[in-house]
């Protein structure tokens, strides 16, 4: 069974916010995005609420349930107080924990070792609620073993590195890491996600990764779709993961 496909709406939210409007609708972006085969949505809320603002995450999860019964919400989100009881109170289907440095452009790592003693009552009060807990990691199956020990179900490998390493002399050892990796979260019980400047041509390169759950595409997404529109879009990644897309 191929790996799932989540799309990210935070650069909708992006373009909605630089005007003031409602324009792009968030709720709309997802019933396109649906309509189209994905299979869930993803949002992103930062503390500076740049893409996805706070209000819009129990919008669209209330949208969702009543709309789209059975599409996972997933929501990415730093390890904060106030973020993470927004995420208690909504209860998405998954909340995938991101380390995030301030001021940093987009997510650049992934957690490690030394987090986990910090990690561990936050994916317990998660869970608590009924929600996955995924964790953000980088393709080094040694952190990815560790990560085991905060009691999450999943990780999610940050493919940054292996993007950035598509078409290159590189490409063969990234994806030789994200490989071992995804086989060391097998060997610890955890499942695997996928994401980060994933795109329809370098998803061929990892869609057979044994154990592939799920992965999220937001950036390259929206840059394709100014070209050929979200439906087109979400097709291409859907083929690319290796889905028979809909039907236009």
């Amino acid at each position: 069974m191929p790996a799932k496909l989540s799309v990210n709406v935070n650069k909708y939210a992006l373009v909605r916010n630089s005007r003031g409007h409602d324009a792009p609708n968030l709720l709309h972006a997802a019933d396109l995005c649906l309509a189209a085969g994905a299979h869930g949505i993803t949002v992103h809320p930062r503390a500076d609420q740049r893409h996805v603002r706070f209000a819009d995450v129990p919008s669209i999860a209330a949208h969702l349930r009543a709309r789209h019964p059975g599409v996972e919400l997933n929501v990415e989100c730093e390890d904060a107080p106030a973020i993470l009881e927004l995420v208690c109170e909504v209860r998405p289907a998954q909340c995938t924990l991101v380390p995030v440095t301030p001021g940093e452009v987009t997510s650049d790592h992934g957690y490690r070792a030394g987090d986990v003693p910090r990690l561990v009552p936050t994916v317990r009060r998660l869970k608590q609620h009924g929600i996955r807990v995924s964790l953000f990691v980088d393709c080094e199956p040694a952190e990815v073993r560790a990560l085991a020990a905060s009691g999450a179900d999943r990780v999610e490998l940050y493919t940054g590195p292996y993007a950035q390493a598509f078409g290159t002399a590189a490409q063969a050892a990234a994806t030789e890491a994200l490989v071992a990796s995804a086989a060391a979260a097998a060997e610890v019980g955890l499942g695997v996600n996928a994401g980060h400047d994933l795109d329809r041509h370098n998803l061929y390169g990892i869609r057979d990764v044994v154990g592939l759950c799920e992965v999220s595409i937001g950036h390259a997404h929206i840059c394709r779709a100014l070209e050929v529109g979200t439906a087109t879009s979400v097709h291409e990644l859907l083929t690319a993961l290796g889905h028979e897309a809909p039907a236009a």
